[in-house]
This record gives structure tokens, sequence and C-alpha cells, in this order.
């Protein structure tokens, strides 16, 4: 997925609130817009949103001295999702379709994401999203693909969601490899988060070598690639995974709330719209 005119403008934002939340150095934030302002007039509007982020967090990093202004939201967020745990356990249990509420669980994790600007309310989020219609609903292929598959590659995206994701995978019932960020970047999943929400205890976890906020298969590791193309089956969650991997040519399903205009276009539904896609099949 390219970018858009209209992520030009998110992109300072995401610089401002990442530039506040590391430093109050007023002048450190200055020095941020600039730098920030500056790259965004020369980036290739061919670039996927996540190359862009890459560009931009470094320098959020370089510029604050702080190399994960996220941490202690992270850290909350994953504590959130851990209290809600044996409850969304217990729904499942009771549920008719198992699988198909562990999905919805792990999508509505996806509303845990401080890279846009939207405000959200994870208890109640929740449970409009566990009643609430998909706009793409390919959940029959996503069980005929489960069915066969012998390995699967679970794509994390944001720390607090990780929980979620781990609800969903003890569903699946098949090996996973769950794959992390490479270092931090926004509230994004790394090795060590993945820990925190106990991943280690239902999936391998790797690094796909990407610091980039989103897959982005040039600047992935080998052993992420050698997983990417052996996989029987690929699961992709959040937007920056899909902005990076929209165009692969491979069976990918992606899980995921259009949380931005450029992404409902993109895949043809509404903001706010729940998604499970799969592409390629």
């Amino acid at each position: 997925m390219k970018t858009y005119l209209d992520c030009l403008p998110c992109f300072m934002g995401q610089a401002l609130r990442a530039g506040r939340i590391a430093t109050k150095d007023e002048k450190k934030i200055k020095a941020l817009l600039d730098d920030v302002g500056c790259m965004i007039k020369e980036i290739p509007m061919d670039n996927t949103p996540p190359e862009t982020g890459d560009f931009i967090y470094k320098k959020i990093r370089e510029i604050t001295g702080v190399f994960d202004p996220y941490k202690k939201i992270k850290e909350e967020s994953i504590h959130d999702a851990l209290k809600m745990y044996p409850g969304l356990k217990q729904i499942i249990k009771n549920s008719d379709n198992k699988l198909l509420t562990a999905i919805r669980i792990a999508i509505a994790g996806n509303i845990i994401d401080f890279g846009v600007n939207k405000t959200f309310n994870l208890k109640e989020d929740m449970q409009q999203i566990l009643k609430q219609d998909f706009a793409i609903f390919h959940f029959k292929q996503f069980v005929e693909h489960l069915e066969r598959a012998q390995s699967i590659l679970y794509l994390g995206d944001n720390a607090g969601e990780s929980v979620f994701d781990k609800i969903l995978i003890e569903e699946l019932g098949k090996p996973v490899t769950y794959v992390v960020r490479e270092i931090p970047v926004i509230n994004d999943v790394t090795f060590s988060d993945a820990m925190d929400s106990g991943l280690d205890h239902v999936a391998n976890i790797i690094s796909s070598g990407c610091s980039a906020p989103g897959t982005i298969l040039p600047l992935c590791n080998d052993e992420f690639i050698r997983q990417f193309e052996k996989a029987d089956m690929i699961i992709s969650k959040g937007q920056g995974n899909y902005e990076g991997l929209s165009s692969v040519d491979r069976c990918v399903f992606f899980l995921l709330k259009a949380k931005c205009n450029i992404i409902a276009r993109h895949l043809q539904v509404r903001e706010d719209d729940i998604v499970l896609k799969a592409s390629n099949i």
C-alpha cells in the first residue's frame, strides 16, 4: 500500500505525540518536527506508510534520546488486557462458535493503537466488536486453511493487543510462530512485551528483524523470510502489517479494525469497520 496525501499530516501528528511522551523539552520537540517536516518533503509517495514511520521513529529516538517512549504505556496496556483475560476466556467457553469469538476478541485488541489520533475505551469497544458485523468476512476460507495448516505464522501488532492474540492462538490448535518488532516503535509488540503477555506459553516468538511499525519484507531478517515463505497459514494483525503486506503475492489473512479513512478506503469499507480479509486465496 502506497502513501497517500492524507498520510502526511498523520506523520506529523505521530511525531508530535511521541515527542511529547518522550520529553518535556519544547526545543527538542520543535527540532523533531522540523526534521520530520523536511523528511516528509522528500519521501517517495510509493513508499508504504510503515517505511516512512521507520524513519520518523529513528528520528524521535535520535533527538529525544529516549529509546522506548511508549514503554510505560505498553506496560499499562498489557496489565489492563491481562485483567480482562479470565472474563474473555469465559465468553469463549460459553460461545456457540469459539474460534469466531476468539477472532473477534483478537480484532478488538487492535484498538489499542497509539499511532493513530483516536481515543478508545477497551472494555466498551470489546463489547461492541463482539456483536459488530464484519465488513469483510472470509471466515470460511480461514477455517479451510486452518484445517489444512501444519504451521501458522502470526504477525503481532500492538503490545496490549498481544494478550488477545494469545486467546486466539489458544483456539487455533496448531503450532504457531508469533512475530514481533525488532525494537520498540510506537506501542508495537516487542519480544519482551510478548513475554509479558504470556505468548511464550502458546507460541514460538521471533522477531521480524524490522524496526518499522509494520512488516516490510525487504527490511526483515532471513529467519523471518524463511518462515514467511514456508508457513502453511499467515495471520496478520493490524493496520501497519496490512499497509506493508497488502500487495504481497501470497495468501495472508488480515485481521484488523479500520481506524483511519485511508485504510478504510483501501479496503473499500467504512471507518471503524472490522475486517477478516483473505488476500490471494
